[in-house]
């Protein structure tokens, strides 16, 4: 028996003695083959081992069906070794919950888990809190299923809102999408479980996201794509990235050296794995060797690769040993190393109650004409819209959760003794049905869910009979989206049907007539054209897609029972083509029935098609608020916005430097009648520097507690002068100018309450890596501020 088989066998009689293990990495590292080493870089969930051997299956035996998953439902997994008594580890989608499998074969059980708000939902809250207080819930989930990673969180860019994902992704700002991404993370690495924050990076767009190049100049990649993820990493320490499918400047993310090893590891410090999305590229070799440690989900033959590469010497092993050793580390943390006893009984019902509660913080009350909502003395209430009876939680694909319920706009007046007009209800109902029954086909066009039913317009006389019986109208317009595929600029989708907006005007004009208000529920899970209706009724309450109680929570919502304090995390614009990213993106070429793999990878249409085998940045980084605050361009919604049931006095602006950037304080009041919570951004506009600038950027903010009427908080905001920084691509640097900054305390980025002024007599200076240079510049639009 030699050193090294010493080693293993003291380690296993160590393990068996104490009952706890005890992982020499050092020591397994040095034993496994290349073999091992190979298949442990090889996701195990099609199933490509022979179970209880590590002999890999062949083409001719290969079976997709019958994978050793453990958590049916859960794509991702790592190769167990029995060899070295380490197990599998599982994971799961998604970004709103976990993802997994109700019903298994053989068993009685359910495996129902909670349908959590979205990330644009939680993002509407302003409160890293209350993203935190969610992530452990899913946390929770994760561990009690036997799962050891949820793949989440999506933390895109919305660079535009006809991105087909956004309601998984947060914000246009890269500042918030950082910021409440890293308080899920944590919230969720508390339960002892890992999160896989994706897609890294610039993967805002769903068309031929198999291939498609996103081109980019160095400030808008460092500045807007990465800002986020590096905000994430920094704060959050997640256990695993996702490499996603599309290239950067003409290389594959999970083939880029400059992407994983030089950005990623060197200069943020991130010191867990990076794992492929769901897909199986040519270069793995490539992407062994760029340091992207796991392929997932995993096939035979990208071990093979490994393996020959290796032994004809295009691959060196000290880049196997090192991403091996990468993964046993990521191991050895989990729930299923660590041999945890899973009850398959998270507190779903309790988890149930905090969805309701809490996601009313990202409501967004755009509207509110004299002080419409709460409707108080409320008896009969008559509910117009198909998604009024068939609420949408969240969106389509691997974000998809298999909910035990989806509480309906219905039920949540009824549990608060309001009764939803009988016959009104009794007729969508039955419409509903039949719809559904016919969208059979087109709902199995998409990724793991279903298509909002179109609105139809309404008899005169059935409206007539709804102003009699009822005491208000409430209209849902309801939205969906998902993986796979993007969103259309065209009526249903973007803005409304001819028939919708029939029904609005109708409505609103037979219950005016009868004195008697109208309210617009949003349940959406994007940007959609508001511009051209938002006058017709009294009030809109835009509750995104936030979750399984999302018929119960707006009820609660709309009564007073609980109120709303969300904000926009982007720009509702006038006009689709006022978005400067609109000349970059697919809106006017998507197939209008596009399957799932055909959509990801059309191939046909060619690499050199301009929006689908690449797409050029050429806005940099006047995405969303950058621009429009800067140009004066006039939205329908800006940046920040959102009112609610009282307001709020802002004093004491106090900014002072401090050593490392700059220290903000101000007073907060409740001036209204009713309790709340505020939202306070604050933006800086910063000198040039030798660069264009926004004309304001968000640099902190927070949620207030709940204040009631009359009382104050003080609220206290550091920022540091990396913060502050803006990226310049001739020294390759961030760098933070000296000179006077204008601090902005705004309730929006329109809406600024109080302004101050700072001097730093110093600048400072990051380098970086000239990294992901483009092949040749990006030709950016001009913008000038007019102020």
């Amino acid at each position: 028996m030699n050193l090294k088989t010493t080693s293993i066998v003291f380690l296993i009689f160590l393990a068996g003695c104490t009952g706890k293990k005890a992982t020499d990495i050092d020591g397994i590292l040095a034993s496994m083959t290349l073999e091992e080493k190979a298949g442990l870089l090889v996701g195990d969930a099609w199933g490509t081992r022979v179970p209880g051997t590590s002999t890999f299956v062949t083409e001719d035996t290969f079976n997709y069906e019958s994978g050793p998953v453990r958590v049916p439902g859960a794509p991702f997994s790592t190769r167990p070794m029995e060899r070295f008594g380490i197990p599998g580890t599982g994971m799961a989608d998604g970004t709103a919950g976990v993802r997994i499998d109700a019903t298994r074969p053989g068993s009685d059980n359910t495996y129902y888990a909670t349908c959590f708000p979205s990330s644009t939902a939680m993002a509407s809250s302003w409160n890293q809190d209350l993203a935190t207080g969610f992530g452990r819930l899913v946390g929770e989930e994760v561990r009690e299923y036997g799962l050891d990673v949820v793949l989440g969180p999506g933390m895109d860019l919305q660079r535009n809102p006809l991105c087909g994902r956004n309601f998984e992704y947060y914000s246009e700002d890269p500042f918030l999408t950082g910021k409440m991404a890293a308080a899920w993370v944590r919230g969720v690495q508390s339960q002892g479980v890992g999160v896989s924050a994706k897609h890294f990076a610039a993967n805002d767009v769903e068309l031929n996201r198999l291939n498609s190049d996103s081109r980019m100049n160095p400030r808008t990649l460092r500045e807007m794509s990465l800002k986020g993820f590096e905000i994430m990493v920094r704060e959050s320490d997640p256990w695993t990235l996702m490499s996603s499918y599309n290239k950067i400047n003409g290389v594959f993310t999970q083939q880029s050296h400059d992407l994983l090893e030089d950005i990623l590891r060197d200069e943020w410090g991130f010191g867990g794995i990076v794992m492929t999305d769901w897909g199986y590229k040519p270069g793995t070799v490539e992407a062994v060797k760029a340091g992207n440690d796991l392929m997932e989900a995993g096939l035979y033959f990208e071990a093979d690769r490994i393996i020959a590469a290796v032994k004809d010497g295009s691959l060196p092993i000290e880049d196997v040993d090192r991403n091996v050793r990468r993964v046993l580390e990521y191991i050895v943390k989990t729930p299923s190393y660590k041999g945890y006893k899973y009850s398959n009984s998270p507190d779903l019902e309790g988890h149930s109650a905090a969805v309701r509660k809490d996601a009313a913080e990202g409501f967004v009350l755009l509207k509110n004409e004299n002080g419409t909502l709460p409707l108080e003395g409320l008896g009969n209430v008559a509910l117009f819209g198909c998604t009024s009876y068939d609420m949408v939680a969240g969106g389509t694909g691997s974000a998809n959760v298999n909910m035990k319920h989806l509480s309906q706009l219905w039920e949540g007046f009824e549990e608060n003794g309001i009764k939803a007009d009988e016959t009104l209800a009794a007729w969508y109902r039955d419409y509903v049905i039949k719809e559904r029954e016919k969208s059979r086909e087109a709902d199995s066009e998409l990724i793991l869910g279903k298509h909002v039913i179109p609105d139809p317009v309404l008899d005169d006389d059935v409206i007539e009979g709804c102003v009699l019986r009822n005491d208000a109208a409430i209209i849902t317009i309801g939205r969906n989206a998902g993986e796979g595929n993007d969103r259309r600029m065209t009526p249903g989708d973007w803005s409304l049907t001819e028939d919708e907006r029939e029904l609005m005007l109708s409505v609103t004009e037979a219950f005016h007539a009868a004195g008697k208000k109208v309210v617009v529920v949003m349940n959406i899970g994007g940007v959609i054209e508001t511009s051209s209706w938002k006058d017709i009724p009294d009030a809109i309450l835009l509750c995104w897609t936030p979750g399984q109680e999302v018929g119960r929570s707006v009820a609660d919502v709309v009564i007073g029972k609980n109120y709303p304090s969300g904000k926009l995390p982007m720009t509702f614009p006038v006009d689709y083509l006022d978005i400067p990213s609109s000349a970059n993106f697919p809106y006017d070429i998507i197939p209008e029935k596009p399957r799932y793999l055909d959509f990801g990878n059309i191939a046909d249409m060619g690499p050199g098609v301009k929006n689908v085998g690449y797409i050029n940045y050429e806005e940099g980084i006047w995405v969303g608020y950058r621009y429009f605050n800067t140009v004066c361009k006039k939205v329908s919604y800006p940046f920040g916005y959102g009112l609610g049931y009282t307001t709020f006095e802002y004093s004491d602006l106090k900014v002072t430097p401090r050593k490392g950037g700059l220290r903000v304080s101000m007073n907060v009041k409740n001036t209204g009648n009713r309790p709340g919570k505020e939202a306070v951004q604050i933006y800086v506009k910063a000198p040039s520097g030798g660069l264009v600038k926004p004309e304001a950027e968000l640099r902190a903010f927070g949620k207030t507690r709940e204040l009631k009427p009359g009382e104050l908080q003080s609220l206290e905001f550091n920022i540091d002068s990396y913060t502050l920084a803006s990226y310049n691509e001739e020294t390759a640097a961030w760098e933070t100018a000296p000179g006077e900054y204008t601090v902005k305390a705004a309730a929006s980025v329109e809406d600024v309450r109080l302004t101050n002024t700072v001097s730093l007599s110093k600048g400072a200076s990051w380098p970086t890596h000239r990294a992901l240079l483009p092949e040749f510049p990006i030709n950016e639009i001009e913008v000038v501020n007019p102020r």
